[in-house]
């Protein structure tokens, strides 16, 4: 009988052929780096939507619907909206783990950490963590979850047994996080104190906070591991920080789209894509120890939640809905 992982295999194998057959079929004329390929209806979905995460074996987006206190479930081979799980309480961060094949769904409303296991997303669980549980790291290989809450925490949950195993102190709530599978560090965007705080996996202790160069709203994130950068998005100035992993100095600062969320790094391409509510995606390329402006792509006002899947070489942004037009998933591939 084909195992479990070997089914999952083929699966994603199926939906990555899927998208390279669309790839194919498109013209060899000079292309935007992202180009829009389709958009996923999400029902009834209302405000405000959050953090998403991808369960690659069964080609499944999951969303976190905040504003109607949901999550919904996307079907991204067939393209349609699977089902919505209700009551939920803001449902803000998301993340799937394949080891455990668990799904975690944060809420701020109220402070709990929700379950669903296998297939059918049977609740499986709930994890209690005060207030405000927010963004959501998984890290299968070290069996560990990491969640953001409170007025400043970072939770790890052992991924086998759920229980809480460690907790960080900081000094006000966590925005996005990075973990440096690397050097066991996790870089930690603090808007309220204006750092961003380095914490060590291991002893979950503080080792450095790293002034953010006057800039304020630190909300997204990410690592450039081959030149040792941590990419920080602030809203007041619209623009990334660029700073040194290895010792927190500021190096260079790029203007970016406004009301920025999400920030992620494509490595095949070199590239950075930022996804911003005032309706638009900036695309910036590699440019020595910096990065510029390639492209500045008109989206929807308010979709600023996205996620880069490198697996599927595809970029997903989240619309709201807004008037009579449904709240959607856009679906983008990157190009060349």
């Amino acid at each position: 009988m084909t195992s479990r992982r070997g089914f999952s295999a083929v699966l994603l194998a199926a939906l990555v052929a899927i998208f390279q057959a669309k790839d194919a079929a498109c013209e060899s004329a000079e292309v935007p780096p992202l180009q829009l390929q389709a958009k996923i209806p999400l029902g009834d979905v209302r405000g405000r939507i959050d953090h998403m995460a991808v369960d690659l074996a069964r080609h499944r987006l999951f969303v976190a619907a905040l504003g109607n206190g949901s999550l919904a479930v996307v079907d991204l081979e067939a393209q349609r909206l699977d089902r919505m799980i209700g009551e939920l309480s803001e449902p803000q961060g998301v993340g799937y783990d394949p080891a455990t094949d668990t799904l975690y769904v944060a809420n701020a409303g109220d402070g709990s950490v929700r379950l669903f296991k296998g297939s059918d997303l049977l609740p499986s669980g709930r994890i209690e963590l005060g207030s405000d549980a927010d963004n959501i790291r998984v890290d299968s290989k070290a069996g560990r979850i990491v969640i953001g809450n409170g007025d400043g925490a970072l939770t790890i949950i052992d991924a086998v047994t759920n229980s809480k195993i460690a907790s960080a102190p900081l000094k006000a709530h966590p925005e996005s996080f990075q973990l440096d599978s690397n050097t066991g560090r996790i870089f930690v965007n603090i808007p309220k104190a204006g750092t961003i705080d380095v914490v060590d996996r291991t002893s979950g202790a503080t080792i450095a906070s790293w002034p953010t160069a006057g800039r304020s709203a630190n909300f997204a994130m990410a690592l450039d591991r081959a030149r040792e950068h941590v990419i920080a998005a602030f809203r007041s100035p619209a623009e990334l920080g660029i700073f040194s992993s290895a010792t927190g100095s500021f190096i260079a600062s790029v203007p970016t789209c406004g009301d920025v969320d999400d920030l992620f790094l494509d490595s095949k391409r070199d590239r950075i894509y930022v996804s911003c509510g005032e309706g638009f995606v900036d695309v910036l390329a590699a440019d020595g120890t910096s990065y510029r402006q390639v492209a500045h792509i008109a989206t929807a006002p308010g979709a600023r939640t996205s996620l880069f899947v490198p697996e599927l070489d595809r970029f997903l942004l989240a619309v709201p809905a807004k008037g009579e037009t449904a709240a959607a998933i856009w679906i983008f591939r990157p190009s060349p």
